[in-house]
């Protein structure tokens, strides 16, 4: 071999190295943006308790009132669940998530991918969990009237849809953007065929607010540690710091081998 293909082959070798560097650096940060982001909402929980007692009854009326009305198609106790994917599915992932928190931003901007292609080859199906989280830490109704609005487009058949873009356009953690109901109707235009004058009564007159609610209630009776919360078959896999979503896609293939 001459020296020049000797050369050409190290440097190739060297090349190869610093990518593969690059890689686990890229997916240490991630993991790192992910982790950081949840402890905003974990710590906003412990605030939670003490903002909702401070408050209790205040906004009682408003959020409560008039009757729970699930969105159409919701599942599972007391119909809290939005499910996305096929329900002969293998593996099931839960999701708790509040359209304010960033932590559930960062999850679902690393994730989506990876949740789109398994649910759309069916070895995935995704419950959905609607919490208030940040409204009772900062107070506002964001996260409710978003959450309420999501309901309003699973009605219309386009939650995931409208879910995704709550959160590729979600405002900062103290901006209480999302209570503007013109704001999330403005948001359904970025969803073909979401903004009908059915979808605008809906939101405007937070037909699943109480719903929402409830929904929240489960949230905080469950003691979980904060937003999101993602279970897969039944393990909080958010919790484990070396969960990726190449990870994840494994212990879905896995599950769908047995």
């Amino acid at each position: 071999m001459s020296e020049k293909n000797r050369d050409g082959k190290r440097m190739a070798r060297e090349r190869l190295a610093v990518e593969r560097e690059k890689q686990k650096a890229a997916d240490r940060r991630r993991r790192a943006l992910i982790v950081g982001a949840s402890v905003v909402c974990v710590l906003g929980l412990a605030a939670v308790i003490g903002v909702v007692a401070a408050n209790a009854g205040k906004d009682k009326k408003s959020e409560s009132s008039g009757p729970v009305v699930a969105p159409s198609g919701a599942q599972g106790k007391d119909s809290l669940a939005i499910p996305v994917g096929k329900d002969g599915a293998k593996a099931t992932l839960t999701v708790w998530e509040d359209f304010r928190c960033p932590a559930c931003r960062a999850f679902e901007t690393a994730y989506r991918p990876t949740l789109h292609e398994l649910v759309d080859s069916g070895k995935l199906r995704i419950e959905y969990h609607l919490a208030t989280l940040i409204d009772g830490n900062l107070g506002g109704s964001g996260s409710r009237q978003a959450a309420n609005a999501a309901a309003c487009a699973q009605d219309a058949g386009k939650f995931r849809d409208f879910h995704d873009v709550l959160y590729e356009n979600q405002p900062e953690e103290t901006d209480d953007a999302f209570a503007d109901s013109a704001k999330l109707i403005g948001l359904a235009g970025k969803v073909k065929g979401l903004d009908t004058p059915a979808f605008r009564t809906c939101v405007d007159g937070g037909t699943h607010n109480a719903w929402v609610v409830k929904s929240n209630q489960a949230f905080q009776a469950g003691r979980f540690s904060g937003t999101p919360t993602v279970l897969l078959d039944g393990k909080n896999i958010y919790q484990d710091q070396t969960m990726t979503p190449a990870k994840l896609k494994q212990l879905v293939e896995d599950a769908n081998k047995r």
